[in-house]
């Protein structure tokens, strides 16, 4: 198969990038200064392309190419590929679902007890030096009202900082789409004694959870809202200002979906004006660029879309492109097949 031309996208994985180098004639296209020149010469030569969540085949690359035979996604959302071209044209596609299930569902459940207990701006404090020169006040929630619990440290203190930490448990967690991944945020969330319920195209009978026929009465109806349905032309912006104002300045959204789910300006100014409690997101609209507004928020917790960032699941992802591309030019059945 060394002969078979693979174009990379862009830079993911380097174990993924030595596989497919040992295996294929690999092109990297992030290296290509003119890629339109690029095309026109290796049109007949490009049977596969690899993408994942940042680059994938649109038409205009899927036109440039007319030997390409499949489009492996590094990735489990679909939304850089499409799909309607690559069925137009007979192109196989190909994902890498329940290997990072797991993953994406423990720093769904990692967010929201960053979020609610201050982890984040709690390790500021320790490190910045602060505990050693103050009162290091906490607040949790009873009935609706703060009380103040302090621990006093044991030396004088000069001054006085509050965190306002939330509990967890038994918080209300409500679930937009209720997949592979919204289903083992689910049980996680049980574990400790949270309320599921959820909103997807159709409810699902077979499931115990509360469902909600919409997302706004989903948000009303629950503590933390999360994000985890596919990116699709029906989900663009599907937390939008009505979403946001119906979860409220108590609520917190988590999103581990993709950036586009959020409509970003509305979320960004409910933070600000303090409509909305807090947020933990894993994705951006528009990555790798992140609202400045959000950096200096003690209520929000950043992360670089590392969902499925372990070792150990980034290599199993890898093995399925690998495994996918390598069946499909053996003309064996594909390991998981989208189109």
């Amino acid at each position: 198969m060394e002969s078979i031309g693979v174009l990379m996208a862009c830079p993911m994985n380097s174990y993924l990038e030595q596989q497919l180098e040992n295996r294929f004639k690999l092109f990297r296209f992030w290296t290509v200064p003119d890629k339109s020149s690029f095309l026109a010469s290796h049109k007949d030569s490009i049977q596969a392309v690899v993408g994942n969540a940042f680059a994938g085949a649109d038409a205009k690359l899927i036109e440039a190419l007319p030997k390409l035979e499949i489009v492996a996604s590094f990735s489990v959302g679909l939304d850089k590929i499409d799909l309607a071209k690559c069925k137009e044209k007979g192109i196989r596609v190909t994902n890498t679902p329940d290997v990072l299930t797991e993953d994406v569902a423990d720093l769904a459940i990692g967010l929201m007890l960053a979020v609610l207990r201050k982890l984040c701006e709690s390790d500021r404090f320790v490190r910045s030096g602060k505990w050693k020169r103050g009162q290091y006040v906490l607040t949790t929630k009873i009935k609706g009202f703060l009380f103040p619990f302090v621990h006093f440290v044991s030396v004088p203190f000069l001054t006085s900082t509050i965190f306002q930490l939330f509990q967890f448990t038994g918080k209300r967690v409500g679930i937009i789409g209720l997949g592979r991944i919204g289903m083992a945020i689910a049980t996680r969330a049980e574990a400790f004694s949270c309320p599921i319920s959820y909103y997807s195209r159709t409810e699902k009978p077979e499931i115990k959870y509360k469902y909600y026929p919409s997302v706004v009465e989903l948000a009303a109806n629950c503590d933390i809202l999360v994000v985890a349905c596919a990116l699709t032309t029906e989900t663009h912006h599907i937390i939008n200002r009505e979403v946001i104002n119906a979860l409220g300045p108590k609520g917190v959204l988590i999103n581990i979906g993709r950036g586009p789910h959020v409509d970003e300006p509305e979320l960004v100014s409910a933070l600000v004006e303090h409509r909305l409690g807090g947020a933990g997101l894993d994705v951006f609209e528009h990555e790798p660029e992140v609202p400045e507004e959000l950096f200096g928020l003690d209520n929000v917790v950043l992360l670089p879309h590392v969902g499925s960032g372990t070792v150990e699941t980034r290599q199993a992802m890898a093995d399925l492109v690998i495994g996918n591309l390598e069946a499909h030019f053996l003309k064996k059945p594909l390991l998981t097949p989208v189109v």
